[in-house]
């Protein structure tokens, strides 16, 4: 593992995406403890990605247009359902304290689909941990495997960060109805976007 790759990794997980977004709006909805678990969703929605790179599939999705079409549209669909879900009343940016584990599972389903439905995933996996890999290098597997872990970890404890951040602004949302508004429709247009991108892209 080099000074490089933590770097490197530390600017892709910062960078807003999806799972940003989510852990941002659970966080600014339902709090802290409720932005963990969507922490934990996506992280652990990383793993068929990063399986799939380390195991040589992401190279089959790289190669059959069929393949990455049909996760492309799964995946389109459903950022324009989180869209759908953030807007509407009760949904995903609800307001609430309710914290039960059957909200937390939901929570962290949710997430982790948010990722696996990304087939642009498994293709960032495939081009990315290689570089840090020495060529010939015995074990390049098991390499593979801990640089995909420590990028997991590095997500969920970046992600924590941002579900702490959204919590802390919560009070200042709820007390602000117009302006929990606003926050939802750009939600629910940062989605809306993501999924647009996503649909036109090759």
């Amino acid at each position: 593992m080099s000074w490089e790759f933590l770097l490197t990794s530390f600017v892709v997980v910062l960078l807003p995406g999806t799972g940003v977004i989510y852990t941002l709006a659970v966080g600014l909805g339902r709090g802290f403890q409720a932005s963990v678990a969507a922490a934990l969703g996506c992280t652990f929605g990383i793993v068929p990605a990063a399986v799939a790179s380390i195991l040589g599939l992401a190279a089959l999705l790289h190669t059959s247009a069929l393949m990455f079409q049909v996760f492309k549209y799964l995946g389109v669909v459903y950022l324009f359902y989180m869209a759908w879900s953030i807007l509407r009343e009760g949904g995903a940016l609800d307001v609430t304290g309710n914290t039960t584990r059957e909200n937390m599972r939901r929570i962290a389903v949710r997430g982790t689909l948010l990722n696996v439905l990304n087939p642009k995933l498994s293709l960032f996996f495939l081009a990315f941990l290689p570089q840090f890999v020495t060529p010939g290098a015995e074990n390049a597997t098991l390499a593979l495997v801990g640089l995909a872990a420590i990028f997991m970890l590095m997500t969920f404890v970046v992600f924590i960060g941002y579900g702490a951040f959204a919590s802390l602004a919560r009070d200042y949302v709820i007390r602000r109805p117009r302006v929990l508004q606003w926050i939802r429709r750009a939600f629910a247009g940062a989605f809306g976007f993501l999924g647009a991108r996503l649909a036109t892209s090759e």
